[in-house]
C-alpha cells in the first residue's frame, strides 16, 4: 500500500464510492477534524494515566476510525462495507463518565483548562471534538450523516471533559475554577 497516490495535487481528493471533491469540502473537513481528534486522544492515551482509561482510549481511537470512515464515504455511491457505530459505542461513554464520578468532587463551578499537563491535553481533544460536532452537524444540513455519529461525538466532548477532571483528581492536583468578577 503507497502512502502516496498522486491523485490530490490539484486540491481535490477521492471519497469512499469515488465521488471527486475538493479538498476544503464539508466532508473532508468533517472527518480531517475526526482525524485531529483521534491524534489528540493518542497524545492523551501516551501519557500516565489509569490503565482502564487507557483502554477505553484505546477503543475510543477505534470508533473514531469507524466514524472518520462514515463521514469519509458518499453516501449516494459507496458500496463498501465500513464499519458502523452501535448504540452500545454511546453507552460505553455514558458509563465512563458515570464510572469517573463516583469518585469527582461534585461540579459547582465552570472549570478553566488547565490543571496540569495531562489535563490540558484532555480539554483540548474536547474542543477539537466539539468543532467536529459541529462540522458533522453543519454537514448533515446539506448531506446525510448517521445520527449515531453527532450523538457519540457530543458525548465524546462530555467524556474528554469528564476524564480531565479525573486526571486532576488522580494526580491530587486542584481543579481551575472559574470565579468570574462581579
Amino acid at each position: 500500500m503507497k502512502i502516496y497516490t498522486k491523485t490530490g495535487d490539484k486540491g481535490f481528493t477521492s471519497l469512499i464510492g469515488g465521488t471527486r471533491v475538493p479538498k476544503h469540502h464539508l466532508r473532508i473537513e468533517s472527518y480531517g477534524t475526526v482525524d485531529e481528534l483521534n491524534s489528540y486522544i493518542g497524545l492523551i492515551r501516551d501519557q500516565a494515566i489509569a490503565d482502564e482509561d487507557k483502554q477505553t482510549l484505546k477503543e475510543i481511537q477505534d470508533r473514531l476510525f469507524t466514524v472518520g470512515s462514515t463521514l469519509a464515504s458518499d453516501p449516494e455511491k459507496s458500496k463498501m462495507k465500513i464499519p458502523d457505530l452501535h448504540e452500545e459505542d454511546i453507552e460505553l461513554l455514558e458509563k465512563e463518565i458515570d464510572r469517573m464520578n463516583v469518585v469527582l468532587p461534585e461540579l459547582k463551578h465552570f472549570i478553566l483548562p488547565g490543571g496540569n499537563p495531562i489535563a490540558s491535553y484532555c480539554h483540548i481533544a474536547r474542543c477539537v471534538c466539539r468543532r467536529a460536532e459541529r462540522i458533522a452537524v453543519h454537514l448533515s444540513e446539506e448531506e446525510w450523516v448517521d445520527d449515531k455519529v453527532v450523538i457519540y461525538l457530543n458525548r465524546l466532548s462530555d467524556y474528554l471533559f469528564t476524564l480531565s477532571r479525573k486526571v486532576i483528581f488522580d494526580n491530587k492536583n486542584e481543579e481551575n475554577i472559574w470565579l468570574p468578577r462581579i
